[in-house]
């Protein structure tokens, strides 16, 4: 330091700082050992019961952070050490069930952009349908993964796919201001021998990085295209977002982000009613199986029931349980309404009485579009940071859906869609990962574990 050109005061300023940060990182050091032994201690008492936690190595890791990151930063990892590991512990006890009721099934891989939403056809066959960004839908054999049509009739984004319930008939909305109906018809393929995967279940590929979906090339462009649409309904001033048929399937409902819900009837393509209240843009919009209602979701934190029961009049109702964008909100078999929210909440409602939810889901991530099983009532929770959660109606978390480099999501899961008429492949997912997937859950195995 004799050598030094620095001014005296600025010298020593630049001693006491560093002497400040050594400090620091001496209580971290010593806050890091107190943390491990707190780790090596409670492995060794689940070790006794045949667990292990995977968080061991965690406070490891915290010492080997790179001088770039600041000591706050530092610090924050330390800090959650100790609560990642515990929660952890107590994942452990279902980590192993978990993957056992809960298993992928089929890839379902071709859209050359994010997928915004999925659904089953309600009538034979069986297909799915997926709604994406590159302004394409498409439809798959649930059982072996191909593409059997592919409809292109929009002129953006398609934001979802909804399937008529008695008849072969879509209803897709889309960034282009409108909502198709579109006919279809499919030949499902015989079932093939299962190929040889072991090549694309490299722990180094991470497929978000790639240019293109792989079997792009040998797979959606064998499909079939339909390029026309059977009805157009536009009235929207914006981006449609999604779209629902009412029971019976002679009406539709349409949600956009100029803030306006609209019913339209089939057959003559008219708006019916425009339904108007939402401060902001709308997100999602959903019909209940069995009566005339419709809920439709906003960014304005709000979600309205909609009542067409009478023919004469139509109600409607604000609810105000979510301090944030919600993102979806859907109707059960039953007599309630679940809803998610970019808030990180799932709240459960009963349509007798909705003036505040009999359950309420905490998460650690935005919520996307939610779907219900129609039997046992499971929800699945589609996250932003790439996880799929399931939980009763109680609010009780049921399983994680697995995700690794070898299988899962790799980035922002969209929607969920329950399928339970298909026993091997009950639940899809889809998300910006550009892909679908289908999953097998045990459900009798998962209540069993509640």
């Amino acid at each position: 330091m004799e050598d030094s050109k620095l001014p005296m005061a600025l010298r020593s300023n630049l001693l006491d700082l560093f002497g400040q940060i050594e400090r620091e990182f001496e209580n971290l050091y010593i806050e890091n050992l107190e943390l491990r032994r707190e780790i090596d201690s409670l492995n060794d008492r689940l070790a006794g019961e045949g667990q292990t936690v995977d968080g061991g190595d965690l406070s490891k890791g915290a010492l080997k952070t790179k001088a770039s990151h600041s000591t706050s930063q530092l610090s924050q990892k330390l800090k959650t050490t100790y609560k990642a590991s515990t929660s952890k512990i107590v994942s452990s006890f279902k980590a192993t069930t978990s993957r056992a009721v809960c298993q992928l099934v089929k890839e379902y891989v071709g859209h050359r952009d994010g997928i915004w939403d999925l659904a089953v056809t309600r009538v034979q066959p069986l297909v799915l349908g997926t709604a994406s960004a590159d302004h394409c839908s498409m439809l798959w054999s649930i059982e072996t993964g191909k593409c059997l049509l592919k409809y292109a009739g929009h002129a953006g984004s398609v934001n979802s796919i909804k399937f008529h319930p008695t008849e072969q008939m879509a209803l897709t909305a889309s960034g282009d201001q409108t909502a198709h109906i579109w006919r279809y018809m499919v030949q499902l393929p015989l079932p093939q021998p299962p190929a040889d995967t072991s090549a694309s279940l490299d722990d180094d590929v991470d497929f978000s990085d790639k240019d293109e979906a792989d079997g792009e090339a040998d797979g959606p462009s064998e499909c079939p295209t339909i390029r026309v649409a059977t009805t157009t309904l536009k009235s929207h001033q914006g981006v449609v977002i999604a779209a629902d048929w009412l029971v019976g399937g002679k009406q539709v409902v349409t949600a956009s982000w100029d803030r306006a819900a609209n019913l339209y009837d089939v057959e003559t393509s008219e708006l019916v009613h425009a339904l108007t209240g939402h401060d902001q843009e709308l997100t999602h919009c959903c019909t209940h199986p069995t009566q005339r209602l419709v809920v439709t979701s906003s960014r304005d934190t709000t979600f309205r029931l909609w009542d067409f029961r009478d023919p004469s009049i139509h109600s409607v109702n604000v609810f105000q349980g979510h301090t944030d964008t919600v993102t979806s909100a859907v109707f059960t078999v039953g007599d309630n309404v679940v809803s998610g929210s970019d808030d990180r909440t799932v709240k459960v409602w009963d349509l007798k009485n909705m003036r505040s939810p009999i359950a309420t889901i905490r998460t650690d991530s935005a919520v996307n579009r939610i779907s219900v099983s129609a039997n046992q009532r499971i929800i699945a929770l589609p996250h932003d940071n790439r996880q799929v959660r399931l939980f009763d109606m109680s609010g009780v978390r049921l399983a994680r859906l697995p995700r690794s480099n070898r299988q899962g999501h790799r980035r922002m899961v969209c929607c969920s869609a329950w399928n339970e008429e298909n026993q091997a492949c009950n639940l899809f997912t889809c998300g910006f990962d550009r892909q679908a997937i289908g999953w097998n859950i045990n459900i009798p195995a998962l209540l069993q574990e509640k």
